[in-house]
């Protein structure tokens, strides 16, 4: 069996978490500490992630939409492929490593996404620039840490709680779309969504894209009425 081969390291800004950057032969893995966060064999979840938010708002004029989490890029090649040529698409990426690591080895796996014109990167808490924006975005995808159940950042958890979701709500434009990757279901953070003024849809994506078989996650899709 062909070795893993670690390629980077990065600690968290908040509780010092390391994350390692991993490659076996064309197979990338990003982990923290020693649990895997995400791998390039796996990404349909982060695929649907972008792909319900942004199919709902492709045809609004003046399309501008934010991208908590870089990740491997799937998310954001997700995003570009659904929107038109004139979108404006901004990820929000705390770690500096991780910009890197994209630039550096994993860019080739989406298809480059931070190649496209439409595309601006911001080394920024998303949780700064949602708090920050009032109106400004015409869907809001985070996938940040393992859904309401966080555990990579300290900090994260505000994204979660009420006062996080209403923040995305006032970020959000008229029928913007907040989508958020989880890796299990949650009832009560469900509720939450509801009781801020979101209409839900809770849908299962598969962890392979358009593979039969394998695990499920979830994700989010709260439209603002």
């Amino acid at each position: 069996m062909i070795p893993w081969k670690l390629l980077g390291t990065a600690k968290t800004s908040r509780n010092g978490t390391e994350l390692r950057l991993y490659q076996r032969d064309n197979e990338f893995s990003i982990k923290a500490d020693n649990q895997e966060l995400m791998n390039s064999q796996v990404h349909g979840s982060e695929d649907a992630l972008a792909k319900l938010a942004c199919e709902k708002v492709t045809n609004h004029p003046d399309v501008r939409v934010l991208i908590g989490g870089l990740g491997l890029g799937y998310t954001v090649r997700a995003a570009l492929d659904e929107l038109k040529a004139d979108a404006e698409v901004i990820v929000s990426e705390i770690i500096p490593d991780v910009l890197e690591w994209n630039r550096e080895f994993l860019g080739h796996l989406a298809d480059h996404p931070l190649d496209d014109d439409r595309v601006t990167v911001e080394v920024e808490d998303v949780a700064q620039m949602i708090r920050t924006t009032k109106g400004g975005y015409n869907a809001i995808m985070l996938d940040v840490d393992n859904g309401p159940q966080a555990m990579t950042q300290e900090g994260n958890e505000w994204i979660y709680s009420p006062k996080g979701l209403e923040s995305s709500f006032a970020a959000l434009r008229p029928r913007g779309v907040l989508s958020i990757w989880s890796t299990d279901p949650d009832p009560a953070f469900t509720r939450r969504l509801l009781k801020t003024g979101f209409k839900v849809e809770e849908v299962k994506a598969r962890a392979r894209s358009g593979k039969k078989g394998g695990g499920h996650y979830f994700v989010w899709v709260a439209t603002r009425n």
